[in-house]
Order: C-alpha cells, then sequence, then structure tokens
C-alpha cells in the first residue's frame, strides 16, 4: 500500500508501507508485521524519533558510495538494479521529522489518494 506522510512544515512524502515500516520501527514504534493505515508521530514524540532513525542509519553498513576509482564503466551495475539502502529511505522522513521539530508540528500517515 502506498502512504502518504503529512506534516504542516514540510511537503509530503510519500513511501510504499513495506518501506515506511522499518523507518518507523528504527524511530521507536513497536510494529511487526505491518504498518497501520493511519498514525501520528506527535511533537513531544519527535525528538525520540529522530534519534532511533540516526542511530539505524549509523548502523547501516550497505555500501553507500561505490568506489568511482574503477575505469571499466562496462563492468558498473546500472542504477536500477541496485538496491536501495535504508539511509536512502528513511532520508525523506527523516527531513520531514527535523522540519516538523523546528516548526512544532506532528507528522501523521494515511493511505496516499488513488489518483
Amino acid at each position: 500500500m502506498l502512504i502518504v506522510f503529512h506534516s504542516k512544515a514540510a511537503a509530503e512524502v510519500l513511501m510504499f508501507s513495506q518501506h515506511a515500516l522499518p523507518i518507523l520501527r528504527a524511530a521507536g514504534r513497536p510494529y511487526t508485521d505491518a504498518l497501520p493505515e493511519r498514525g501520528v508521530i506527535t511533537r513531544a514524540q519527535l525528538s525520540d524519533a529522530i534519534k532511533g532513525i540516526e542511530h539505524a542509519i549509523s548502523l547501516d553498513t550497505e555500501a553507500e558510495f561505490p568506489d568511482d576509482h574503477d575505469d571499466d564503466n562496462d563492468a558498473k551495475t546500472h542504477p536500477i538494479a541496485q538496491s536501495v539502502s535504508f539511509r536512502r529511505r528513511a532520508f525523506p522522513l527523516l527531513a520531514m521529522l527535523r522540519l516538523s521539530r523546528d516548526h512544532d508540528a506532528d507528522v501523521v500517515w494515511e493511505p496516499a489518494p488513488i489518483w
């Protein structure tokens, strides 16, 4: 399911629920198997959520920056075939949480509207 995160302090963030689940777990949410359709991270919870996501990012051992010194361009993996790291998936939501904390605003999520 596609979900959208809203905050009065930042632009919306769209994310598949299966990708948002590990990020919200890192933020301290006790979700195990599935993400609820709707939820909120209150102003009071933002600082702890940010710290949890930053800690999870620091533990992410997946190589983020490939070695650009290799001149053999034919052997490089096409960007579409590369996996997306936790750090890259978490960054838009982390930025929203930081802005929301700075502007004292809640962050809520809900199913994305059908276009």
